[in-house]
């Protein structure tokens, strides 16, 4: 009987959703949610012999420390297969799933395989690393994608070769494995030209990688002269959300218009963003969004001042497309009104992939820009060039322990830094700790 051990979140758990996200790993006997399945598809096969739980936040804020702790765990049942997810589209247990998945091959020698939506930023990150299977966006494919995550975790565990991606249904990982088609090449190439022509959906047999990178910007030559821009992809907007901007996949940002706000209260803003316990962002959204350091900034002239708009979406879930787009479009707005530099500010997972995405497009337009994220390897991945770590996936700018007073320090402390990072020169992605 095949040994498995299988990863899941505190949301497959069923321990809670974001309030529980803060949870260290625990080791349970036996299956878990999704493990269920698992056990059915593998057909006595294969036993899952213990489930280790984590929260998301938990893991990606201590990455180091979550990842070792979870190696031990693994390492006292010695199992035959490691099983992470999946984690469709969900970017921190994306990121925690091709983490430990990685890690418990190349540390511990166990076959281990993962899954995840083709957008999730665990999948740039480990999908090189690590065999990871294609699947839907959202939990809804879990039926799909454990059909398609079983077959080949038995091939991994017993040790049998493994085939094309196109066969076996895992992300291409960039080596090359020889199959055998059922149609020549030909008419493979008619087909697919005959598709395009008639402008039909078709898939190429050789995608190119894309290389989305941009170059960094010149520096801001004097930040005490400069107009800054805010954005975010935290959901900030003002109280009652009136442009009606979904908590999750959105297709819509927000323009608002903050002349004279000099602090964004509990009374008139909150967060729209449906991806991250939104109790403390609703307490004071400058924990996202800081505009009442800026203010503090711009009445001692230590910036030039702050532009009268900020733009914003939720980047829970947003597809990149979306994202590019809104980015490209409030971009040429910001040019257009001669903003010098931008902030933009991100939360958890897919948010911070949202972030680093609207960032190139700013950066892209001719604009300075830093990106102020706590899951630094994710805005990393998708290529922001000037990166600030942040304090917590729910409050990145604040820290709620602490009082008003000690809070907002710590907050100016890391506008300071960003503010640094744009009049710094860079020729490539730096983290300015």
């Amino acid at each position: 009987m095949i040994k498995v051990v299988q990863y899941i979140n505190q949301f497959f758990a069923n321990v809670g959703g974001e309030e529980m996200a803060h949870i260290s790993a625990e080791v349970r006997e036996g299956l878990v949610g999704p493990g269920l399945a698992f056990q059915q598809a593998f057909k006595g096969e294969a036993e899952i012999v213990a489930t280790i739980v984590c929260g998301d936040s938990y893991f990606n804020e201590n990455l180091d420390k979550a990842k070792a702790e979870v190696i031990a765990m693994v390492k006292q049942y010695n199992p035959d297969l490691f099983i992470a997810g999946p984690a469709f589209n969900a970017g921190r247990y994306g990121v925690a799933c091709g983490t430990i998945a990685a890690a418990v091959q190349e540390e511990l020698g166990i076959p281990s395989i993962t899954g995840m939506y083709k957008e999730n930023p665990g999948a740039d990150m480990f999908k090189n690393k690590v065999y990871m299977i294609s699947t839907k966006n959202s939990a809804a494919g879990m039926r799909d994608a454990v059909k398609k995550i079983a077959p080949l975790a038995l091939k991994l565990a017993k040790g049998e070769k493994i085939g094309a991606s196109i066969e076996e249904g895992y992300m291409p990982n960039g080596i090359r494995v020889n199959f055998f088609e059922k149609e020549r090449g030909s008419k493979r190439a008619v087909d697919m030209l005959l598709k395009k022509l008639a402008d039909k959906e078709f898939e190429t047999e050789f995608p190119m990688p894309d290389f989305d990178r941009v170059d960094p910007n010149p520096a801001v030559k004097d930040i005490t002269k400069a107009k800054i821009a805010l954005v975010t992809s935290g959901g900030i907007v003002p109280k009652g959300n009136p442009d009606h901007i979904e908590s999750s996949s959105a297709s819509k940002y927000g323009e608002y218009d903050i002349e004279g706000v000099m602090d964004l209260t509990e009374a008139t803003y909150e967060t729209a963003h449906g991806g991250y316990d939104p109790i403390y962002a609703n307490e004071d959204a400058d924990r996202v969004l800081p505009v009442d350091v800026l203010r503090d900034l711009e009445k001692e002239g230590k910036i030039g001042s702050l532009y009268r708009y900020f733009y914003t979406t939720t980047g829970n879930g947003t597809a990149v497309k979306s994202a590019k787009a809104f980015a490209a479009e409030f971009s040429q707005k910001l040019k257009d009104d001669g903003v010098d530099a931008v902030i933009l500010t991100s939360t958890w997972g897919t948010c911070t992939r949202c972030g680093a995405t609207m960032v190139k497009e700013v950066e892209r337009a001719g604009i300075p820009v830093v990106h102020m994220c706590t899951v630094v390897p994710i805005s990393l991945t998708v290529g922001a060039n000037r990166i600030i770590p942040t304090i917590a996936i729910p409050h990145p700018l604040g820290n709620p322990a602490l009082t008003h007073e000690e809070e907002k320090a710590i907050r100016r402390g890391l506008v300071e830094k960003a503010l640094k990072a744009l009049e710094t020169e860079v020729s490539g992605q730096t983290v300015f700790e």
